[in-house]
């Protein structure tokens, strides 16, 4: 059975105005996310990556066109309602981490789920078997300047995850690592995606790793295109 439409985008379009020119970016774009799969965006720099999980993300509303998360139409939705989905269905890793130097691994993946509403058991809980889960357990209690890159990242994805969103965006996650922790980092997230089930868009320059995923697709001439 063909598993559910986590993310489509149809018919998007993105334009941005440059004094007296107007930038199209995104021409009709049209993509569709699967449950449980990986899907790498491959292409190069300026053909509109970041635009794409921008809008998909909710980040940015598109000059026409619609988002659908888990099949509900976000086209029309005012700003709360689209804070609220971006909160409670999609994570966002990027290529730097971003997590607070001042919190533990453990209190930065317990964030998110406190502002959900979630008890400091419960976050805390959830955060250590996510943290076990990426292997790094052992370091719930260390501060992000107290760990490699490699477990910097495994904690901003660990956070990305940690209110069980449908969809999950990455912005060239592994992009400041060494090829070996990169392939570390990413094994850890597919497997996340196969047991959770989660629909994960990664951009990214190394082919490598997008030779791993279930699909990768660029975009040319403002459009989503399937590659081989």
């Amino acid at each position: 059975m063909k598993a559910r439409v986590a993310l489509q985008l149809s018919g998007v379009e993105r334009r941005y105005g440059q004094g007296d020119t107007v930038l199209s970016i995104l021409k009709g774009a049209d993509f569709t996310l699967h449950g449980g799969e990986t899907v790498a965006l491959v292409a190069p720099s300026g053909t509109g990556k970041s635009t794409l999980l921008h809008v998909a993300g909710l980040l940015e509303k598109p000059d026409a066109g619609d988002v659908a998360i888990n099949g509900h139409s976000c086209a029309l939705l005012g700003d709360d309602q689209r804070t609220a989905i971006r909160r409670n269905e999609i994570g966002f890793v990027y290529q730097f981490h971003h997590l607070l130097p001042e919190f533990s691994a453990l209190e930065n993946i317990m964030m998110p789920q406190l502002i959900a509403g979630l008890s400091k058991p419960e976050a805390r809980e959830r955060a250590k078997l996510l943290l076990d889960y990426m292997r790094i357990g052992h370091r719930a209690e260390h501060r992000p300047s107290e760990l490699s890159g490699g477990e910097q990242q495994r904690v901003a994805i660990a956070r990305a995850v940690a209110n069980a969103p449908l969809v999950l965006l990455a912005d060239e996650p592994t992009g400041n690592l060494d090829p070996e922790t990169a392939g570390y980092v990413f094994e850890a997230l597919e497997a996340l995606v196969r047991q959770s089930g989660l629909a994960a868009l990664i951009a990214t320059h190394n082919h490598d790793l997008a030779s791993l995923m279930d699909r990768r697709v660029t975009i040319e001439d403002g459009k989503v295109h399937e590659l081989g």
